[in-house]
């Protein structure tokens, strides 16, 4: 069963952790789970002080590249099927590095992250402008 935008976006929006697709120029997918924070139309994900394998991540590369993004979030019960739902949201992203933007953007992470308040993200910020809302949910 397909939810109202409106409620998929209130699930997303109260969702911890979402999972970031992004793609290549070259057509390769790369999916990582990210932090974030979300509006009507709009989601923010900050490249934060976490520890990385390298700062050059490829989701910037292809974000970069393509500017083509999928996010997933979803809630998976193994006792009980009927609370199961997902949310898919499809855009176009960029890459916001740029101050003051950058960090007034990475701000809504803070709010929402309790883990963000001593150290807030400071690196890029991926702004992601939402094109498409698809969901899904067994009730």
């Amino acid at each position: 069963m397909t939810l109202s935008d409106e409620e998929a976006l209130t699930r997303f929006r109260n969702a911890r952790v979402a999972h970031l697709a992004t793609v290549s120029a070259d057509g390769t997918p790369h999916l990582v789970p990210v932090t974030f924070a979300a509006t009507t139309d709009t989601v923010l994900i900050a490249i934060d002080h976490k520890p990385k394998t390298t700062t050059n991540l490829k989701r910037l590369t292809n974000i970069r590249a393509t500017g083509k993004v999928s996010l997933l979030a979803d809630d998976y019960n193994d006792q009980d099927w009927t609370q199961l739902w997902w949310v898919r949201l499809d855009g176009t992203a960029e890459v916001v590095e740029a101050e003051p933007t950058r960090t007034e953007l990475a701000e809504q992470l803070v709010t929402k992250y309790s883990q963000y308040r001593d150290t807030p993200p400071t690196g890029p910020v991926i702004r992601i402008k939402i094109k498409k809302i698809r969901s899904w949910t067994h009730t």
